[in-house]
């Protein structure tokens, strides 16, 4: 315990560097169970930022036109409109895909209508009908038209692209051909970034270098033609993009250019598309041209090329930290963990800190993304941070609570154990009481018969082993009735109920009873036991009383003990001395015995003046409990003694002594029954004077 407390910040260092480590460690094994989650929850927290956080700007000029399930089936058409559109003629002639010559009919009635750039996400690979017009449609618009290529990684990066017919060969060299690739990453498979070019080097793996053959994508191809070349990155590199909203590029129906209805009501005769970047592309679910990215698992292909292009206008890319720079962050936090837990001893407003800093750094990792696009560790550094943190703050707790525990016992073998915990538990509540009160409490004291006498005969070594005999099992019956040890005077207890933390008057009267009935258990307990060792038995009195006194802290500047002072603690010290006189062994005052006459047998012993008190008080032995066997015949007969006392306090000797007599025929050993009857007729024959009121005034303690 001490070496603990002792190396607490080492040990704290140590917890910190072991979870910072850990984090560290395990970006370089993914396949870890559980544990592999701290990085890959790393890019989730990414994808949820591209969601949640700020978008590339919706660019109302780019425009998708998709050739959907409607366009594939189309409506039904009647004879009047079928003969009035040649593309509707083409598309209804045969199934997809139709003949080429509906893709020329479409361009010029695009650009008749002003669009600024046509750009098709479709291969165009087999021959097919209509490739003439089509192609002489390419040549008119070469400069306002992109047509896609797709690069076959898995046929040695082999490139197909549109077909001798439309564009000569090699077709990736002309400046209207692009890739259509998007590589998604190997974990998850997801879309995030855009490669603008790319070489054959790059797809292989292998370092790029100047003067190779660079191939330009679908999106680069578009922004050169659109005057933005210089927005496009050339280093053959993915770059993040910062997506638009998933519902940015709506496609349209491509069959709705061809029909007079749709083009005047949707496109306003056309108006519509004056300075559009038109996209054509598969939206009809049967095609599956879709791709899963952060922002949906269904983003339509050709709604992410009009995504790139986008964010390519807007400058919108993502940038990663460098790895130095997260490792950086993540010895910093467990640093700055350690700090917390090291220095801050209250673990609430630790814990408070902890997640306060966290909720900081998430605050500002969400600026940073917005605001410059820089995407920071966040998930492994606040994993270091918090793991490390909450570990220390465990580490805190166990040693606070060892350390509690220590001084716990420690104080228990000096001061009461109800007194401990509150001290421990309630400090605030305790010290409010340090200033002192006045309190109802009941109050015990108990000493042992002829102590003095004992000690001068007894050896004193054992002497000493059966008084700590007796002292232990004395002190758990206070304790296990929640009672307060005030102190040991000598071979003397007192222990006191109410005095800390009043459970109710009555209740506290009753455990005060309990603990005195316990005591009395313990000593029979206890002689049989020395009587079997040849030690000399114990006999002791017990005084009970209850009433109003002083709590506090008392003494002098050198020792102070929380202790009750008042005219209810002598009276109890007193009425413990009592036992003596009426050879009983448990008095109660009475109040007490009022506060308990529910639960327990008592027996009228006296009305008694003190020494110190102007007033008597009547005194009670203690029986029994009521719930206990005690001898029916005895608790019947005793009413006899009962009313005999009353009898006697009246100064009716001759009717006490018969009452008296009659209770010693049954019970000629009752100590208290030969003491009145003695006493009755004595008075019977030389009667007390007028002033005699059945008070025994003490002068002596």
């Amino acid at each position: 315990m001490h070496w603990l407390t002792r190396h607490r910040f080492l040990i704290l260092a140590a917890i910190c560097a072991l979870w910072t480590g850990l984090v560290i460690s395990l970006h370089y094994a993914p396949g870890v169970p559980f544990l592999s989650a701290i990085w890959s929850g790393e890019q989730s927290f990414e994808d949820l930022l591209r969601r949640e956080g700020r978008k590339t700007n919706t660019h109302s000029e780019l425009v998708l036109l998709g050739i959907d399930q409607t366009s594939l089936q189309l409506p039904p058409l009647t004879a009047e409109e079928l003969a009035s559109s040649r593309g509707l003629q083409l598309m209804s002639e045969r199934p997809y895909p139709w003949s080429r010559e509906t893709w020329a009919l479409l361009l010029d009635r695009l650009f008749a209508s002003g669009a600024r750039l046509v750009m098709f996400d479709l291969i165009f690979n087999p021959p097919n009908n209509g490739d003439v017009a089509f192609h002489e449609a390419l040549e008119k618009y070469r400069d306002r038209v992109v047509i896609g290529a797709n690069i076959d990684t898995g046929n040695g990066n082999q490139i197909i692209g549109p077909n001798e017919k439309l564009i000569p060969p090699p077709p990736i060299r002309d400046d209207r051909v692009g890739y259509v690739n998007y590589w998604p990453q190997p974990i998850d498979r997801k879309v995030r970034a855009a490669n603008f070019t790319t070489s054959d080097r790059q797809l292989a793996g292998l370092e790029p270098f100047a003067g190779e053959e660079v191939f330009e994508s679908f999106a680069t191809r578009a922004l050169e033609k659109l005057g933005h070349g210089d927005n496009v990155p050339r280093d053959q590199r993915p770059h993040l993009i910062r997506f638009s909203a998933v519902d940015a590029y709506q496609p349209r129906s491509v069959y709705e250019i061809f029909d007079p209805k749709m083009w005047h009501a949707n496109y306003a005769d056309g108006a519509f598309f004056k300075n559009k970047v038109v996209l054509v592309g598969f939206t009809a679910q049967v095609q599956h041209d879709v791709v899963d990215t952060p922002m949906s698992p269904d983003t339509l292909g050709p709604a992410l090329h009009l995504q790139t292009i986008a964010a390519a206008l807007d400058q919108e890319f993502l940038v990663d930290a460098k790895l130095s720079t997260g490792f950086m962050s993540i010895l910093a936090a467990g640093a700055l963990s350690w700090v917390l837990t090291a220095f801050i001893r209250r673990p609430l407003w630790c814990l408070m800190t902890l997640v306060a800093i966290s909720a900081v750094y998430l605050g500002v990792a969400r600026i940073l993304y917005d605001r410059s696009g820089l995407l920071v560790l966040v998930v492994p550094t606040l994993t270091a941070f918090l793991l490390s943190g909450l570990f220390g703050l465990g580490f805190e707790y166990t040693l606070e609570r060892l350390e509690k525990l220590r001084t716990r016992r420690t104080l228990e073998r000096y001061v009461s154990k109800n007194l401990v915990k509150e001290i421990l538990d309630s400090p605030s509540t305790f010290f409010d009481t340090l200033r002192g009160s006045r309190r109802e409490v009941v109050v015990l004291f108990s000493d042992i018969f002829g102590f003095t006498s004992m000690s001068e005969v007894a050896n004193p070594e054992a002497l000493v082993r059966q008084l700590n005999e007796y002292l232990s099992r004395m002190t758990k019956a206070v304790f296990e009735n929640d009672g307060t040890l005030d102190k040991f005077i000598g071979d003397a207890v007192m222990a006191v109920w109410g005095n800390v933390r009043s459970r109710g008057l009555v209740n506290d009267a009753k455990s005060c009873v309990r603990a005195a009935l316990a005591m009395r258990r313990e000593l029979r307990a206890l002689n049989e036991k020395w009587g079997a060792e040849k030690i000399n038995p114990m006999k002791i009195g017990i005084g009970i009383n209850h009433g109003e006194v002083l709590v506090g802290n008392i003494g002098s500047e050198e020792r102070m003990d929380f202790t009750v002072i008042g005219d209810a603690v002598n009276l109890a010290s007193r009425i413990e001395g009592l036992t003596r006189m009426y050879d009983v062994d448990i008095l109660l005052g009475p109040s007490a015995s009022e506060l308990v006459a529910d639960e327990y047998y008592v027996r009228s012993v006296a009305r008694v003046q003190v020494k110190g008190r102007s007033e008597p008080v009547q005194i009670y032995h203690l029986l029994g409990a009521r719930s206990e066997a005690l001898d029916p015949e005895f608790l019947r007969w005793l009413e006899s003694y009962e009313e005999g006392l009353r009898k006697f306090q009246a100064r009716d000797f001759k009717e006490a002594k018969i009452l008296f007599s009659r209770f010693l025929e049954f019970y000629p050993d009752d100590h208290l029954a030969k003491l009145y009857l003695e006493r009755a007729l004595a008075y019977e024959s030389q009667p007390p004077d007028e002033a005699w009121v059945g008070v025994e005034v003490f002068t002596r303690k």
